[in-house]
Order: structure tokens, then C-alpha cells, then sequence
């Protein structure tokens, strides 16, 4: 593995190559990125990487290391000699110490399982929805390598057959005991032009603030899989002893099955458990969320888990979860209820102490599994990402970061409104109201997902954030004014008659087209603090030609055929 290609790597001119491990580091400034067979693979192998990278530069030790190492083209160099120390850790055929798996492994019956168990893109009694249908007969080494490295991060929970000698057994089998460490993760990393800024930007120095990934031996105690005796069947409960240690977690036991032709077969069971919660200090590369409910069941005053990526959301739509720092205090004086990953902790710290210019763009990906049906299948996979510039992370200058919080609440609520307008105007014909309003929330989020990606890329180049905001403000009366037009326009002559609706007082009242677009446009400049007020306050003498009226279009659906201007309903 160390010189034989298996990493997917995307070159800078657009073209897709596979690279061996020695190659990938020593050509890391050429390369974009590491692709994979899935999102997910591609995180367990960056995750991979930077455990060879810390080992290898033992370090970086602090904030002025970290500095040194970004100022040195070459380096990576230590590398190199690095794998060549560890070169039989790396063989994924070694006869006694085979890369990431267990000599030996065997059930009681030496049963030798399909090759879909660690290939994630087969899901089991779904193979019409795979790329490999009906099932996978055969991997090359490179394939079986990078799946044997997804295995032990992502592998789903469920029933195992049991090892010979791993005494959780229990009538052949290994009962539930979680997913692949990563698999519990709202994973998150950082990206920069190429490769080599991708590993450095998330390559975590022990002294940030906020973070102490290290145990408490020092960094002397961390040490990634290789580095350690081989596993035998079981698993042993202990804490992690870093970064190197959790990037290189193994969470199964796994022995491939081979012939001169590739891989075949596979044995596959359950190996270190590691629990999830209150490992924000430990785990850099995830979202965190608090848990009451643990907190109770526990009885302990403080629980925070891996706060899982919801693939139907947006990422632009959690950016809180990213810039807010763990050092913010709350409004309400309350422990935080979500923490920002460790690694934009990190970066914010770089970036605080100088040692990235507050311009510096990265960009923040998401990656994570959604499991269902008690964890034992694969439903779906979070894949999104965020382009900002770093001055968004400062811990002191904290405005651009607010700004961005505030516009992509602005934004939320008013689609809140949009669905409302939508739901009303069911209402008002005796409709549900749950299906438009979920549609029209639907098309705003998706009307205002690109302009605020663009929006957010520029406010740090902007000198003045809070003018920035203003403008977005007026950007998205902009975008979802006529979005509401053609709701009420397709809502037709039904909901411009409208009906008798009761209130939430107990009373009732006439609700059609024209009260509901009054209540949205009353909704939509309250959570748009009035973006057109100005405007309008320079123009009153000629209100006709103010912004407002110029453009936000009142879309009104004219009157039904032969109705007398006595029949319209009044309000109430």
C-alpha cells in the first residue's frame, strides 16, 4: 500500500488517477483532492492520512510548529522515511500483520461471507438501488483496501457471527454493539486549494483551545493502528489515546479472503467499542449537540453527543453550528446546546493568532451515514459543503461571523412565511394545508441556497458586514416576493373568494388571498427588519416610484367572470 496505487485522487486539471500512499503525500500541493467510491469512504481515508501525517511529524506540537510546517513546501518530506519503518503494517496480504485486520479470523463454522458486507454501496435486500447489482463476487486489492478502511469507520451495527475466541459470543453470534466509530459522527473537515492545505488545515495541534485531544500521557501515548500490537478476535474497552489512535479506530475485526486474482471473501466482526458521548474534547472532526435526556438518564450534568448532518437540510442552513464558537456565552446563561467542530475551533485559533490572513478561503465539507432499521443498514448519505473565508472563525473579531448567523436566520423564517402564505391559501379553499406549505418551503429554501452561498463568499472580502447584511435583506424580499405572486396567482379564483376559517381565539373569520398575502407581506418585513423602509421613507411624496413598490410585485388574481364588485369578501 505504501507503493502500490489504491487512494483516488483528483488532479488539478480536472482528471482522476489512483496513487499509492508514498506518492499521495509527496505530490499532495499537485492534487485537488481524495475521491471515493462514496462521500464517506472519502472521509475515512483523510482521516487516514492524518494519522500518517501526525505520526510522522510527531506532531505539530503547537500554534508556532503548526506555522513552519505551512511555510515549508517540502513539508512532508519525513514521510516518506516514516512509511518505510512501518512498511509491513502496510501490506494488506502480510501474512502475520496484514493492514487493518486480524490473522486468523474465523467463525466456528470458517464460513466465508460476501465481499457486500463491507462494500457499503450494496445494501443488503436492496441491490436494485446499487451500481454493483446483484452483488459484489470480487475486488481488486486497491478496492478491497480502501472498503477495508471505510469498514472499520462507517461499518452498520446488527447481529454479527461470531469469532473464534472473542468471548462477547453468545450461541454463535455477537449481538448489537454500534456502528464504525466514524459512523456516529456529523462529520466535518476543511478544505483548501489542494491536498497538501486540505491535511494541514486539519492537521490539530494538542494546544487548542477548547480541545484537548491528547491523553493525558502527552503525545507520547497516542499512536495509530499500526503502531500498536495486532488485534486478536474481541475487543478491549479503553479511552482513546488521541487523534492518531481515534482517526485509526478498530472498531471491527476483518480478514480478507484472497487468490492471485483479487479479493474474494470476507470474515467480519465486532471489535474495539468506543462510546460517543462526551467526546468533544477528543473528537475534532464532528458537530456536537447537548443531551438532556442522557444528562437525566445518566445523572450527570453535562452530555454532549455527535450531532448527526440531516440530509434533506442544506448546510448553509446549520452555519450557526459552524462559526459560533465554544467560548460564546449564551444569552440565556445555559451550557451551549450545539458545539462547532474541533478542527474550525483549531482554525479559528489560527487564524486569531495570525498565522492565516483573515482573508483565507477554505471550504467546510459535511460528510456523513444516516442508518435506519436499528442501525443495520445504510438509508442514505450527508454530503454538503460551505465556502467562507476564515474571518468568519476569528474569535475576537466576531461581526462577520453574526452576520452570517443572522442572514441564514433571516432567511428561514422568512420561507416560514412563504410556507404559511401557502398554507393559508389552502386553508382558504378547504384544502390541507400541510402539502403546500411544505412544498412552498421547499421551493424557497431551493430559491435561496445559491444566492446565499454566493452572499457568504463574498462577506469576507466585505469591509463593512453589517451593509452586506442590509443588501441580503433586500435580496431575499427580492427573491420570495414573486415566488408568493405565483403562489397566489395559481391559488385561483377559489381562494380569492375564500371561506370561514376559525381563529386560534375560538372565534372565526374570512380568510382569502388578499388577507393572506397581507399577512406574509406584514411577516416577511418583520423578519427582514423592513428592508425597503429607508427607501420608502425618501420617497413618500411619490410612493408609486419608491424601491418597494418598484420590486416587489403585488400579485393579485383577478376578479372571477360575471362577479359585481359587491360580491368580493371583506377581510375580517
Amino acid at each position: 500500500m505504501i507503493t502500490q496505487p489504491w487512494i483516488p485522487v483528483l488532479r488539478q486539471d480536472g482528471s482522476q488517477d489512483e496513487l499509492s500512499l508514498h506518492e499521495v503525500f509527496l505530490h499532495a500541493a499537485d492534487l485537488r483532492r481524495i475521491v471515493g467510491d462514496l462521500p464517506t469512504q472519502e472521509f475515512a481515508l483523510l482521516r487516514l492520512l492524518l494519522a500518517v501525517a501526525h505520526d510522522a511529524l510527531d506532531g505539530p506540537a503547537d500554534i508556532d510548529a503548526w506555522a513552519e510546517l505551512w511555510d515549508d513546501p517540502a513539508c512532508f518530506a519525513p514521510v516518506e522515511a516514516y512509511l518505510d519503518r512501518h512498511r509491513h503494517r502496510f501490506d494488506l496480504l502480510h501474512p502475520h500483520t496484514p493492514f487493518f485486520q486480524t490473522t486468523g479470523l474465523r467463525t466456528a463454522a470458517d464460513d466465508v461471507f460476501s465481499l457486500n458486507r463491507i462494500v457499503a454501496d450494496v445494501p443488503n435486500n436492496e441491490p436494485f438501488l446499487s451500481a454493483r447489482m446483484p452483488a459484489v463476487d470480487r475486488l481488486t486489492y486497491a478496492e478491497a483496501a480502501r472498503w477495508t478502511v471505510h469498514a472499520h469507520a462507517y461499518d452498520t451495527s446488527g447481529i454479527k457471527t461470531g469469532a473464534v475466541g472473542d468471548d462477547r459470543v453468545k450461541g454463535g453470534k455477537v449481538y448489537p454493539l454500534g456502528v464504525g466509530w466514524a459512523g456516529n459522527l456529523g462529520g466535518v473537515f476543511a478544505e483548501g486549494a489542494n491536498l497538501r492545505e486540505m491535511l494541514l488545515l486539519n492537521l490539530v495541534a494538542p494546544d487548542t483551545p477548547y480541545l484537548d485531544p491528547v491523553a493525558d500521557g502527552g503525545a507520547a501515548a497516542d499512536a495509530p493502528a499500526w503502531r500498536r500490537d495486532p488485534c486478536g478476535p474481541g475487543g478491549a474497552e479503553r479511552p482513546p489515546t488521541g487523534v492518531r489512535d481515534l482517526y485509526t479506530w478498530q472498531s471491527r475485526r476483518l480478514r480478507l479472503h484472497h487468490d492471485a486474482d483479487g479479493v474474494y471473501g470476507v470474515v467480519l466482526g465486532y471489535g474495539d467499542p468506543l462510546p460517543s458521548r462526551n467526546m468533544h474534547k477528543r473528537e475534532p472532526m464532528s458537530l456536537w449537540r447537548r443531551s438532556e435526556a442522557q444528562e437525566k438518564k445518566l445523572l450527570q450534568p453535562l452530555v454532549y453527543l455527535p450531532r448527526e448532518h440531516d440530509p434533506s437540510r442544506s448546510a448553509w442552513r446549520g452555519i450557526a453550528a459552524l462559526v459560533v464558537g465554544r467560548g460564546e456565552p449564551t444569552r440565556s446563561g445555559e451550557p451551549a446546546k450545539f458545539l462547532r467542530p474541533g478542527v474550525l475551533e483549531w482554525i479559528s485559533y489560527l487564524v486569531t493568532e495570525g498565522a492565516l490572513p483573515r482573508t483565507f478561503p477554505i471550504r467546510t465539507r459535511i460528510v456523513g451515514a444516516v442508518y435506519g432499521t436499528q442501525q443495520s443498514v445504510v438509508d442514505d448519505i450527508a454530503d454538503d459543503h460551505l465556502d467562507l473565508a476564515v474571518v468568519l472563525l476569528h474569535q475576537q473579531d466576531r461581526s462577520y461571523a453574526r452576520q452570517a448567523e443572522a442572514a441564514a436566520d433571516e432567511a428561514e423564517k422568512a420561507v416560514i412565511a412563504l410556507g404559511d402564505l401557502a398554507g393559508n391559501l389552502a386553508r382558504a379553499t378547504g384544502s390541507s394545508e400541510d402539502g403546500p406549505r411544505a412544498t412552498a418551503r421547499d421551493l424557497g429554501f431551493g430559491a435561496l441556497e445559491i444566492p446565499y452561498r454566493h452572499w457568504l463568499r463574498e462577506l469576507g472580502q466585505a469591509e463593512d458586514p453589517t451593509e452586506s447584511r442590509s443588501r441580503w435583506q433586500r435580496q431575499v424580499h427580492d427573491i420570495l416576493s414573486p415566488l408568493a405572486g405565483r403562489l397566489i396567482a395559481d391559488a385561483g379564483d377559489n381562494a380569492w373568494q375564500g371561506r370561514t376559517v376559525p381563529t386560534r381565539q375560538g372565534g372565526t373569520q374570512w380568510l382569502n388571498s388578499a388577507l393572506a398575502d397581507r399577512w406574509f407581506r406584514a411577516a416577511l418585513n418583520k423578519c427582514l427588519a423592513h428592508p425597503y423602509a429607508r427607501d420608502d421613507r425618501d420617497d413618500a411624496e411619490d410612493p408609486d416610484t419608491s424601491p418597494a413598490a418598484a420590486r416587489a410585485p403585488q400579485a393579485r388574481t383577478p376578479a372571477p367572470r360575471n362577479a359585481r364588485a359587491s360580491d368580493a369578501p371583506t377581510p375580517a
